[in-house]
């Protein structure tokens, strides 16, 4: 997720030292190709030599501890007290310079859901949350078929698309923007800035400054003229928040909803699109869409790895000494993988079939896991707009070899940078038949 904020000054780079893993010899590079060809190789060696908590070394030099067994996972995000998401509790700081590229992931402290800790977090967590569980599923699914159609309607009469670039990417955040109560032209607008957010570019700050400008507008507009939207809603929680604290929810909740959606269609399109037992799905089988979409989140969830949770105290963890400060990554690609767990799960899968079991931990877990109506909304939005998607292109087919797809390069999100696909040339949703 990107950061939804500008940061609170961060202690400069220097100083002492606070390594808690000393020098970091043996430490895993968390970095490389490995990481965006074949995650689970990579995992199963880490597993291998250093058991279900391994010593990895972030881009810096910085240290870390991964979690990748399942159970260890369980306990850290069950355990908010011991494992809080904390970032301030860092025992890194001294070292870390300003511009450090994964700032903006692990974050800094500030007054919003995504940032906050403890009795904060809560507080925020009982005015976003109720906000979101307000929108009517069926609003939220209209929502959706007109702006894929939408997008479709862009591409359909040429018969090639880039279905990343034009269709996942662009509409988790249309269909966002709405929801919190933003129009449609400003929706396109919001679309584009986090897409310059997520590309981490040269005009990454510029669009951070607008996005924040955008919040505060809507947080302004819809005190003035609230309307049946998820702001208005917050507007009306009965304990006040600051208007920073509105924007700053509001940013987290488009911005953490909005690349992962959009990996989650993408990597189930690709799915359907390269597998033989998802290949019903392309001739209008509604079920395996869904069992392409869980599936994914099993096996190629789009937060592989998610910053972070900071130990409160001195701990052991997975045969490994944590220290106070110390942060841990949360491994949760690798987790789902976890051999301890993945009879379990081949026994509910003879029993119910693999649609039927939901213990990943592709929304993480605990206090602090992606909200349930948050859940929901992206589930709505992905499997909405793929249905979409192959109602209108029923021919659809990769326009590329499916070993030539290129993942996105980061150990942190599975997504893929494009999806080129044809098919047979459609009249718009506007033409006459």
């Amino acid at each position: 997720m990107t950061n939804p904020s500008s940061a609170m000054p961060v202690p400069p780079a220097g100083g002492g030292g606070g390594c808690p893993m000393g020098s970091g010899a043996g430490a895993v590079p968390l970095s490389g190709p490995g990481f965006h060809t074949e995650p689970q190789a990579l995992y199963r060696t880490m597993r291998r030599d250093h058991g279900p908590v391994v010593p990895v070394e972030l881009p810096g030099g910085f240290p870390a501890w991964l979690v990748i067994g399942y159970r260890e996972l369980h306990q850290v995000t069950s355990d908010g007290e011991l494992y809080p998401r904390d970032v301030s509790l860092w025992n890194q700081w001294e070292n870390i310079p300003p511009d450090w590229p994964l700032l903006p992931m692990v974050g800094t402290p500030m007054p919003s859901i995504y940032f906050t800790a403890g009795a904060e977090h809560r507080r925020h967590a009982e005015m976003v949350v109720p906000a979101l569980e307000a929108a009517d599923p069926f609003e939220i699914r209209q929502h959706c078929e007109q702006l894929a159609d939408r997008l479709i309607d862009a591409v359909c009469s040429r018969g090639t698309a880039d279905l990343v670039a034009e269709f996942a990417e662009p509409l988790p955040v249309l269909v966002l923007a709405r929801l919190v109560g933003f129009p449609d032209d400003e929706g396109a607008d919001i679309a584009r800035v986090l897409k310059d957010l997520a590309d981490g570019g040269p005009g990454a700050q510029k669009a951070h400054l607008r996005f924040g400008e955008h919040m505060h507008r809507l947080v302004a507009a819809k005190r003035a003229h609230p309307g049946d939207d998820v702001t208005s809603r917050m507007l009306a929680h009965p304990e006040p928040f600051t208007d920073e604290e509105y924007a700053l929810d509001l940013m987290a909740i488009t911005a953490a909803g909005h690349l992962t959606t959009a990996d989650w269609i993408g990597n189930s399109t690709r799915l359907m699109l390269t597998e033989d037992q998802f290949a019903d799905a392309l001739s209008g089988g509604r079920h395996s869409v869904a069992e392409a979409m869980n599936e994914v989140l099993w096996e190629d969830g789009p937060t592989q790895i998610l910053a972070g949770r900071w130990a409160s105290r001195d701990a052991r963890l997975g045969g490994q000494d944590i220290a106070r400060g110390d942060m841990l990554l949360l491994g949760l690609g690798a987790a789902n993988a976890d051999p301890h767990i993945r009879q379990q799960v081949t026994d509910q899968v003879v029993r119910s079939g693999r649609g039927g079991n939901s213990a990943h931990m592709a929304f993480s877990h605990g206090e602090y896991r992606c909200p349930f109506p948050a859940q929901e909304i992206a589930e709505i939005i992905a499997r909405t707009g793929i249905e979409v998607l192959l109602d209108r292109l029923p021919d659809l087919e990769l326009d590329v070899p499916a070993e030539e797809l290129v993942r996105r390069p980061s150990a942190f999100l599975r997504g893929m940078t494009a999806l080129p696909v044809r098919f047979t040339p459609v009249r718009t949703t506007g033409d006459a038949l």
